[in-house]
């Protein structure tokens, strides 16, 4: 078999084939052999008729088809192979030349690949290194989170209820006296002052007793969830069971003894301090990184094929869906709640799917242009980190690791190498003082966030605790998924 590849464009090649007349026949014969059962031919049984009966009543080009996806898998994969393509999509037949028993087989397709990128001045770059300060109210919301998870609910039976605490109830909606779906709950607990009931039912139940019974006069929302009550009076006929009342411990050594493993209050704090400011030089370090890459990524250009943009945004969207999964909520209540639709999410990643293609091409070019090879000592040390982070023993993991979670950490080492390039040749200013907010682009923790408002009741990590996907882990991972997407069965398109 002989093949010829022509570059169409940066991102597009056209493969020729010419398949020799002995291996066309071998696989008519084959297709013959394949498809026999399913021609009808009279006076004989199904698969019985010879072939070329059939193909003096049907014309031989009843085999092509057949014969041609048997050929095509192992031609098209010697050709990637031996010239060295790197295809995105799948192939596209566009043409078929010469074709018949007895003589050479002769078509093309044309298939997009990685493109070609044009690299700026990536060894002179410049950026700032923001290192803010750590401020009394980063420490007290941290403190907060231990405060929350030794907080004690105490029974009250002596007071009305109040905004703090906790109640429960039972209660049954009417609108014009009509039960409606979802308005019935028994024995419900009610932080009062949360805001997770709809406006003035949570202000009506404050000041009722223990055993009271109250009827509840309230209006639902004009963009409320459930449209058929949207802006309609509704009466919640409510009774009061419980109160609890929510103790917050005293900030002494006796708490941080409960919370932590320190003895005393100021060894406890000053280990909070010590936490986030090594959290802080992580989030700084990574933002510079982020930084150098993105800057690197806008002086670059290349025309990126819609497959590559197709493929990430389906794996954005996927991962946006297991994280808010993992926060307990679903993407279809996401929609609901917020009333987005799945095609509206998807092209609000869009941006993000195609940026994050080019970030990677970006990275691989220039690792390409700088020759950088990773020594084995460099790939153990991404893999020992991240066996740290597991808790696992680094040299037990490393052999449970397959060949693909292998060259995952060898891309990872890559991706380091380029990153460490870009900081060592660039102009870096540092600056230190209080913290200051930037625009940053909508991600999954906000996604996460607006439905957290809307479900009050899950709890949210910190802000201080979402910190951003380092640029080589994220490359890493996204050249990964390109690897993988590389070794599916190739197919051709009419």
């Amino acid at each position: 078999m002989e093949f010829s590849a022509e570059k169409l464009s940066g991102n597009k090649v056209k493969i020729s084939f010419n398949v020799p007349a002995a291996d066309f026949d071998t696989a008519m014969q084959k297709a013959y052999l394949k498809a026999r059962g399913r021609i009808n031919v009279p006076g004989f049984r199904k698969g019985k008729a010879p072939r070329k009966l059939i193909e003096s009543m049907y014309g031989e080009s009843v085999f092509y088809d057949d014969a041609l996806d048997l050929i095509f898998p192992d031609a098209y994969q010697e050709a990637v192979t031996k010239g060295d393509l790197h295809p995105v999509d799948r192939p596209e037949l566009t043409g078929i030349d010469q074709v018949g028993s007895g003589k050479e087989l002769k078509f093309a397709v044309e298939v997009f690949v990685l493109p070609d990128v044009t690299l700026g001045d990536y060894r002179k770059l410049k950026a700032t290194k923001h290192v803010h300060d750590i401020s009394d109210e980063q420490i007290e919301h941290r403190i907060s989170h231990d405060v929350e998870k030794a907080t004690t609910e105490q029974e009250v039976t002596d007071r009305p209820a109040k905004e703090g605490d906790i109640v429960r109830i039972d209660y049954l909606g009417t609108v014009d006296g009509v039960p409606f779906e979802g308005g019935k709950a028994e024995d419900q607990r009610l932080e009062l002052g949360s805001g997770s009931f709809i406006p003035g039912f949570e202000e009506q139940v404050a000041g009722m007793s223990i055993g009271e019974e109250k009827d509840l006069n309230v209006t639902f929302p004009e963009d409320y969830h459930a449209e058929e009550l949207n802006g309609k009076p509704a009466v919640f006929h409510v009774k009061l069971l419980g109160i609890l009342e929510r103790v917050k411990p005293e900030l002494d050594d006796e708490f941080a003894a409960d919370v932590s493993p320190y003895a005393t209050f100021q060894e406890y704090r000053d280990s909070i301090v010590k936490e986030l400011t090594e959290q802080r030089d992580r989030n700084a370090e990574t933002a510079l990184e982020n930084d150098l890459v993105q800057q690197a990524v806008d002086q670059s250009d290349c025309d990126i094929p819609a497959a590559m943009i197709d493929d990430q945004l389906e794996d954005t969207y996927r991962n946006w869906r297991m994280r808010l999964a993992y926060q307990g909520i679903s993407a279809e209540d996401f929609m609901r709640y917020t009333g987005q639709s799945e095609e509206q999410i998807r092209d609000m990643m869009r941006p993000e799917a195609s940026m994050n293609v080019k970030t990677q091409l970006v990275i691989d070019a220039i690792a390409k242009q700088e020759k950088l090879e990773p020594t084995q000592e460099a790939i153990d040390r991404e893999i020992a980190e991240h066996a740290q982070q597991m808790n696992r023993e680094a040299e037990q993991y490393k052999e449970s690791l397959n060949e693909r979670q292998l060259a995952y950490y060898k891309d990872l080492a890559v991706s380091r190498m380029v990153i460490d390039l870009l900081k060592e040749n660039a102009e870096i200013t540092l600056h230190e003082g209080p913290a200051h907010d930037d625009d940053e682009p909508l991600d999954v923790a906000d996604i996460v966030e607006k439905v957290e408002e809307a479900l009050p009741e899950q709890e949210a990590d910190s802000a201080e605790e979402q910190a951003e996907e380092a640029p080589a882990r994220k490359a890493a991972r996204l050249r990964a998924k390109k690897a993988d997407k590389a070794k599916e069965e190739p197919e051709v398109q009419e």
